[in-house]
């Protein structure tokens, strides 16, 4: 981040008393993001009031989770049509071309999660298609399309949950990797959202969360969420998946997706794929949970999906420890795809989607 962005806590581990999980915040003045890469050792928020530092918030996964990601792109339009208002007032044109440069910046923070580009097209829409004088006016129409991208994002999370927790047996046993709830959304989330959902039905449904190396998002993020909940849930390291099932411990598994092709071939936390050869391996049904706005109809199948790679030292460190001598060479995708057929289902807030996938 930026020296100009201001960070501040609460209390160490832990939520305040009676908040909910909300990652991405805009306020009059500023964006607040819950910092994930803080958790789970303490609740840290950062303000970020430009859109240099919103990419980088992006880039750096203090946001992280494709609808989350979503709303914090059309957030960031909202703090460049703010800052551009105050010296473009009287060209619109500038105004515009300075919105769409922005729109461009923010897009290309993380190009496999899809809803990032959705939502920065969909403020893009309405900035290109505004006709009147008044710079106020498209920042406040700009504001409210963001808003209602918050809004909808919710609303389709929760009913992501509804279908998807018809799926889940009583007692079930869930596996899960990386992070897909609140964390990772507006609200609620996606693969947790099946899971919130169908703990209110039924107190017996237990989690297991794969840890999701490199970055442990299951491990500091996914377990966080639960415990915040009560909800109860069993850690595991991201090799002991197919043991488990070998087991029959496990009874179906929810993950989340960051970009859906028009085939049902889903991109996915690295790891997802393993899981999913596993499940099929072992006759575990194999769920993905996403909202529409995850689906990109323009790409005829996952190999059509760009896959960001990362540091290196992502994987090469622990908490900033070397856990590998100097001179070893790294490849760091941050994502796989799942080929359709592998996949059971797809829950989206339309409701359950089965092979041949036609959306």
């Amino acid at each position: 981040m930026t020296s100009s962005a201001v960070t501040f806590s609460d209390s160490p581990g832990s939520l305040p008393v009676g908040s909910a999980v909300q990652a991405v915040r805009l306020t009059d003045e500023a964006v607040i993001l819950l910092d994930q890469t803080a958790l789970p050792q303490s609740v840290h928020y950062v303000s970020v009031d430009t859109v240099s530092e919103m990419v980088s918030a992006i880039q750096t996964m203090i946001v992280r989770g494709a609808p989350a990601i979503g709303v914090a792109g059309a957030y960031g339009l909202v703090l460049s049509a703010r800052y551009h208002q105050k010296t473009l007032q009287d060209d619109m044109t500038a105004f515009k071309g300075a919105l769409a440069r922005d729109a461009h910046h923010l897009a290309m923070a993380r190009p496999t999660a899809v809803n990032l580009q959705w939502a920065v097209d969909r403020l893009l829409k309405v900035i290109q298609s505004f006709e009147g004088p008044s710079v106020l006016e498209l920042t406040q129409r700009v504001t409210a399309e963001a808003n209602a991208i918050f809004e909808e994002d919710v609303a389709m999370c929760r009913a992501i949950g509804r279908h998807g927790a018809a799926l889940v047996p009583q007692g079930a046993r869930i596996l899960t990797h990386c992070n897909a709830g609140a964390l990772a959304t507006a609200g609620y989330g996606t693969a947790l959202g099946v899971v919130r959902a169908a703990f209110a039905k039924d107190a017996s449904i237990q989690v297991y969360a794969d840890e999701t190396r490199p970055r442990l998002q299951g491990a500091r993020l996914t377990t966080w969420e639960m415990v915040q909940e009560g909800i109860p849930v069993t850690l595991i390291s991201d090799n002991m998946s197919a043991w488990l099932m070998k087991q029959g411990r496990v009874d179906l598994v929810i993950v989340g997706a960051d970009r859906i092709a028009a085939n049902g071939d889903v991109a996915n936390k690295i790891g997802t794929y393993l899981l999913a050869l596993a499940a099929k391996a072992h006759q575990v049904p194999f769920y993905v949970a996403a909202p529409s706005s995850t689906i990109d109809a323009s790409l005829a199948s996952g190999e059509l999906i760009p896959i960001e790679e990362r540091d290196g030292q992502e994987i090469g460190t622990i908490h900033e420890q070397a856990i590998c001598p100097e001179g070893v060479q790294f490849y760091n995708p941050a994502f796989d795809v799942t080929p359709a057929d592998l996949i059971t289902g797809i829950i989206t807030e339309h409701g359950v989607f089965e092979a041949p996938f036609q959306f």
